[in-house]
């Protein structure tokens, strides 16, 4: 079912909307003309600072712990957020992607201010060759010269990142964690890891920057498009989850 995400993501959402609007304006100008406009406008307007901010500041409750508030936790917890294949700039293949380096290198910082032993978590979701908890662990060391205490690596996604990392902290009777991961996501995060046991101390890391003045935050950008597409799929996670969650408790 990864497929159908796509399909009600933009850009692809805007490009089926503007064809249907297309295919339909001979016969019905009225459904067509609006379904072309949707599609057209509706990208620009999600490519823009403003509506990228929007979408993703909803996302963001979080604020970074304090140190008496990391101070009550057993371990720190980072989730894996993507990979870069075949990184030529390092020596392991494959490599994290911007968003994992993000949280790793927070993670760094929680580590060396209250010196918590990390667990990584992130499997491979299109059957790579190797974990993205093994790119993270090795990152860690070699890069921030951090060392890693558990690797899970069967996760593929957020629930299972809990379940699994749940697995292995048990076993050493810990239910109190800091857990890393972006402002936006966190949320949901935080929902799992509360769902199977855990008490959690929520690390947000890269929040949305406000928007710039006046009529820079109207000028349309591939870069607000990607941040605004990645809070759509975040929203549609929490759509998805509460649904879940609506029909088991049923």
């Amino acid at each position: 079912m990864n497929w159908l995400k796509y399909l009600l993501l933009p850009p692809l959402v805007n490009v089926l909307l503007a064809l249907l609007g297309a295919l339909l304006w001979r016969r019905m100008p009225w459904l067509g003309g609006p379904l072309i406009a949707l599609g057209v406008v509706g990208l620009l307007v999600l490519a823009t600072p403003m509506a990228s901010h929007w979408l993703r500041d909803g996302l963001e409750p979080h604020r970074p712990p304090d140190l008496a508030q990391l101070q009550q936790a057993q371990a720190i917890v980072i989730l894996g957020g993507g990979r870069d294949y075949d990184a030529a700039e390092f020596d392991w293949g494959d490599a994290p992607n911007n968003t994992t380096w993000r949280r790793l290198a927070y993670g760094t910082k929680l580590h060396r201010d209250t010196d918590l032993p990390i667990l990584v978590s992130g499997g491979r979701v299109h059957d790579e060759e190797r974990a993205e908890a093994s790119l993270m662990a090795a990152a860690l060391l070699e890069v921030f010269e951090v060392p890693v205490t558990w690797i899970e690596g069967r996760s593929r996604t957020t629930a299972e990142n809990a379940r699994y990392s749940a697995e292995l902290l048990r076993s050493e009777g810990i239910d109190r964690i800091a857990l890393v991961s972006q402002a936006w996501h966190l949320p949901r995060a935080v929902t799992e890891f509360t769902r199977v046991g855990f008490e959690v101390i929520p690390a947000p890391t890269e929040f949305a920057s406000p928007p710039p003045d006046v009529l820079y935050a109207w000028i349309p950008r591939a870069y607000h498009l990607r941040h605004s597409t990645q809070a759509l799929h975040e929203w549609l996670g929490r759509a998805a989850y509460g649904l879940r969650e609506r029909l088991f408790r049923r």
